[in-house]
């Protein structure tokens, strides 16, 4: 096939890029800068619709399916009024540009895959929710929820849209855990409060894997939850890391002094996220990573 993919420079997007070439497909990305390569297309992502122009046309009209995982990194800054704007802005008008371009293409692609969060679900509490629970009221709710909506143009050309609401990708490069391990290594990492709050991790193999079975799999569409089947809390990867690492976690981190270094965005991690992936397993998805001990080796052998 070939597959669009806007985002492609993040750590989910450069290897999925890497998975789809190796599978033998032709891979075309949106870029913001100049192209580089005939494999390139330049885009401007955040004039949303009015961003859609002959050149993007010209390659959704090519293309057999569209990956977007365009956004500003959730993580990445200190969250205060102007970044929480960019984070939302960044992912709607991107997706708004996207979905407008597949609106009014001759020859719509199968398939329009556009990210999303499990962060859509706000504070789960204890209990696992599947892709039919409503969405939460958290700021990244508000975000996740938004970002999906925006996809709407496409799914009225009649174009199969699927969302995947992924958790914490678990991977040693980069994202959370990208920084959460050097402070283990060094002995100086620890819980969140008390540690007690359940996180759906994923690890990037299976995260991209999954992308790639969205792709394949016409029967699958709406929002999909993106965890591994076993869930864990806080502590319980806290200690998992530590162990394997030998190091120990014993100083927890309170709310106060996250929120010091993070901002509001301290809050979504003091909260209960835990998903069970029902739609993918349901399609007959087979996890590499599906517990906390293999996603702890995955990260380890990296």
């Amino acid at each position: 096939m070939h597959v669009l993919v806007a985002g492609s420079s993040g750590l989910i997007g450069q290897r999925l890029l890497s998975a789809l070439r190796g599978d033998g497909h032709e891979v075309s990305t949106l870029v913001r800068r100049d192209a580089a390569s005939s494999s390139e297309v330049r885009w401007q992502p955040a004039l949303g619709a009015d961003g859609v122009d002959d050149a993007l046309r010209a390659v959704i009209e090519s293309a057999d399916a569209v990956v977007n995982l365009a956004g500003s990194g959730v993580a990445e800054k200190r969250w205060n009024t102007t970044y929480k704007k960019q984070v939302l802005e960044s992912r709607v008008t991107a997706t708004q540009c996207l979905a407008t371009a597949i609106s009014r293409s001759n020859n719509p692609p199968r398939v329009f895959v556009s990210g999303s969060a499990g962060g859509y679900y706000g504070d789960t509490g204890p209990v696992a929710v599947d892709e039919t629970a409503p969405r939460g009221s958290t700021f990244l709710a508000e975000v996740a929820s938004a970002w999906e909506d925006a996809a709407a143009p496409a799914l009225e050309r009649g174009v199969r849209v699927v969302h995947p609401r992924t958790g914490t990708v678990a991977d040693a490069h980069g994202g959370a855990f990208g920084r959460l391990l050097p402070m283990i290594k060094s002995g100086a990492g620890g819980k969140l409060g008390n540690g007690h709050q359940w996180w759906s991790l994923i690890s990037l193999r299976d995260e991209v894997a999954g992308i790639c079975h969205l792709i394949d799999t016409s029967s699958i569409s709406g929002g999909v939850n993106f965890s591994a089947p076993e869930q864990a809390t806080n502590a319980q990867i806290t200690d998992a890391l530590g162990a394997a690492l030998h190091r120990p976690t014993l100083a927890p981190a309170p709310k106060f002094a996250v929120r010091a270094v993070l901002g509001e965005f301290a809050d979504e991690l003091f909260i209960d996220q835990r998903m069970k992936p029902t739609k993918l397993l349901d399609s007959g998805f087979v996890f590499a990573n599906p517990s906390l001990a293999m996603i702890v080796a995955g990260l380890l052998a990296d």
